[in-house]
């Protein structure tokens, strides 16, 4: 069976580079949701849990901060992330 190949740390990695983050985690959350929507029977790779405090987040909304992550994780979400849920700090 092939997934999707994504990793929480290729995800990190690129949050990292575009937000210069001073608290990440990034958790793969997928093997919970074996069997749900989106799941692609591996056990990894299409559902992540984001949380992440970064300057680029001052005087922003919460809507314009998920918005950042969301857009630097972009290229995740078209290779098979379903799931992104964010938790701006």
């Amino acid at each position: 069976m092939s997934g999707t190949g994504i990793t929480a740390d290729a995800m990190r990695a690129r949050l990292e580079e575009l937000l210069a983050p001073t608290w990440l985690e990034v958790i793969d959350e997928s093997m919970a949701h074996m069997g749900h929507a989106g799941s692609d029977g591996t056990g990894s790779g299409t559902h992540f849990r984001v949380r992440i405090a970064a300057p680029a987040f001052d005087g922003l909304s919460r809507v314009a901060r998920h918005r950042l992550v969301y857009d630097a994780l972009r290229t995740f979400v078209d290779r098979g992330v379903h799931a992104l849920a964010i938790e701006t700090l």
